[in-house]
C-alpha cells in the first residue's frame, strides 16, 4: 500500500479498510482479516493495523469476538457514510470551492465532469 505523508499511517488503513466496507468485499456481520493477516496485506508493522484495528473499534465500524477475531459492524456502512458526508462538508467542500473559484471553472463545467463520472462508474 502506497502511503500519503500528510496523514497517519493507521487513519489511512482504517479509510482503506472502511473502503472495503463501503464496496462489499467485508459485509455486516462478516468477519474481517486478523490484525497479522491484514498487517500482510497492507505490509506494515502488526501494531499499526492494530491502532487501525482499535480506531474503527472505537467508532463502532468492527467489533471483536473474542477468541474469534474482528466483524464489520450492523450499520458499519450507514456509519461510515455519515462520517466520511460530515467530515467532507466540514473540511474539504471549502478547499473544493476555493480551487473552483481559483480556477475560474464555471459550474456547469463541473456538473458536466460530475455528469461523466457518474456514467463512467455506473458502465463498470
Amino acid at each position: 500500500m502506497n502511503f500519503k505523508d500528510n496523514k497517519a499511517i493507521y487513519l489511512q488503513i482504517a479509510e482503506r479498510i472502511c473502503d472495503e466496507i463501503l464496496l462489499g468485499k467485508y459485509k455486516e456481520e462478516e468477519r474481517i482479516p486478523s490484525v497479522r493477516e491484514y498487517a500482510s496485506i497492507v505490509e506494515v508493522n502488526i501494531n499499526t493495523v492494530m491502532r487501525s484495528f482499535e480506531y474503527l473499534q472505537q467508532s463502532e465500524i468492527i467489533f471483536n469476538k473474542r477468541g474469534i477475531g474482528y466483524f464489520v459492524s450492523e450499520g458499519a456502512v450507514k456509519k461510515i457514510l455519515s462520517i466520511r458526508k460530515t467530515y467532507f462538508l466540514q473540511h474539504e467542500i471549502d478547499e473544493f470551492f476555493r480551487q473552483i473559484r481559483l480556477l475560474n471553472i464555471p459550474i456547469e463545467e463541473i456538473v458536466s465532469k460530475y455528469n461523466q463520472y457518474i456514467k463512467q462508474q455506473e458502465n463498470k
